[in-house]
Parts: structure tokens; C-alpha cells; sequence
């Protein structure tokens, strides 16, 4: 596998986080968290994003890592000047941070990545 290099002009913003606790979550993971993003491409580079990797890590040192194709299910194509917005969500059971990258090529085969900003999810007090 080629290395990933981090690609200079293309950055993610976190628009927005919001707990969510109508939708569903597994039971030791009760408060959802959606979060808005969007992937900016300020390159001179043509970016296609191919996949993602998350750490969620929780105040007690737990982690789980998401990893997977594509954004939301697509691949978007990020011409220079392009953004690519989305918003899905992660459940939590205990405050924890969430940090991640997303990965692609551009169109001359290069394997590049860029690195998602921390965000910190608290479930509110009851």
C-alpha cells in the first residue's frame, strides 16, 4: 500500500455538534452525537475522498475506532475551490473526544490525507 500524505489546502471544518437523544444508540452507548462537517478543498489538486478512520475516546481511556469507505456512503469528487458537507453522528456512554482523517487520491494517483479537528461530545446532566 502507497503512503498517505497530508495534502496542504485541503481541511475539514466541524460546523456543528449537537446531542441528538431521539436517535438510536445502543444501550451502553445512550447519547447521540450528530456532527456537521465539511471537507474543503483549497488545493490545486482534483481530491477524491475514499474513505475515513475515527477514534472516539472516552474519559476513561476506552476508545473505538470507525473506519470505511467513502462518506456517507459516496466518494465526492473535490475539485480546487470545492466543499463537501455531511452530517452523520457517534453515541457515546461517557464524555469522550472524537479525532479522525479522511483519506483520497488525486487525479495523478497520489494518496493523500487530511485530518479531521478534535471535538469534544458531553452528555448534558439529566
Amino acid at each position: 500500500m502507497s503512503a498517505f500524505t497530508e495534502l496542504t489546502g485541503l481541511h475539514v471544518t466541524v460546523d456543528r455538534l449537537e446531542h441528538m437523544p431521539h436517535l438510536d444508540a445502543p444501550p451502553e452507548r445512550p447519547h447521540p452525537f450528530a456532527y456537521f462537517l465539511t471537507i474543503h478543498n483549497e488545493s490545486a489538486e482534483t481530491v477524491t475522498i475514499k474513505g475515513r478512520k475515527w477514534v472516539v475516546t472516552d474519559e476513561d481511556g476506552q476508545s473505538v475506532v470507525v473506519e470505511g469507505d467513502g462518506v456517507v456512503g459516496k466518494f465526492p469528487r473535490l475539485e480546487p475551490g470545492e466543499d463537501f458537507s455531511y452530517n452523520s453522528y457517534h453515541t457515546i456512554g461517557a464524555a469522550s473526544t472524537a479525532v479522525g482523517a479522511f483519506f483520497g487520491v488525486t487525479e495523478g494517483g497520489e494518496f493523500v490525507f487530511t485530518r479531521i479537528p478534535p471535538f469534544v461530545m458531553r452528555a448534558p446532566l439529566d
